[in-house]
């Protein structure tokens, strides 16, 4: 079987398990957004999909499984996403967990950007843990941030670095 196909049996098995999923995040350009509507695709249909900057308004108790995710900027995660694992540690640590980042960084600086994002207790929980890359979107962007990612990033356009191998990997491991 190929590495497409293989994927495909892969997502197909995942979509066959049915469990409440409440997956939160927050984005500022889009990205963690992007990202959280493909865990969404490739989960099964029962999963609520909620960005905390808009809505609070579930319950945790309402979930066997919670997704957590957000994205870096300006080497933060953003405050809500913080805020929010440390006023719900102790019912997040009794569900099944899922973590996930979205940053341009790579390698052991992503690493420690994710470590920064969520508590220790958390991160040691959690059944699934995902670096999906990330994105810079100008076109999303003040003048500032343009200004910033040009002078800081070295990047002079719009660019997408999104992993979706990352994505369907952390969907298998949240199931497995």
């Amino acid at each position: 079987m190929d590495a497409a196909a293989d994927n495909d049996h892969h997502i197909s098995h995942i979509k066959g398990k049915q469990m409440p999923t409440l997956l939160v995040y927050t984005s500022r350009h889009g990205c963690a957004e992007k990202c959280a509507n493909k865990i969404s695709d490739l989960m099964d249909a029962d999963i609520q999909v909620v960005n905390i900057k808009e809505s609070s308004k579930f319950k945790l108790s309402d979930f066997d499984t919670i997704i957590l995710g957000g994205s870096i900027h300006a080497g933060q995660v953003q405050k809500k996403v913080k805020k929010y694992c440390h006023e719900h540690l102790n019912e997040l640590k009794s569900k099944r967990l899922g973590l996930f980042l979205c940053c341009m960084e790579e390698g052991e600086k992503a690493e420690q950007q994710f470590n920064n994002a969520f508590p220790d207790e958390l991160i040691q929980h959690a059944a699934a843990k995902g670096l999906f890359g990330g994105e810079f979107d100008f076109e999303k962007m003040n003048f500032i941030e343009r200004a910033i990612t040009r002078k800081v990033a070295k990047i002079e356009k719009s660019i997408s670095k999104i992993d979706e191998a990352a994505i369907e990997k952390f969907v298998i491991d949240l199931r497995s």
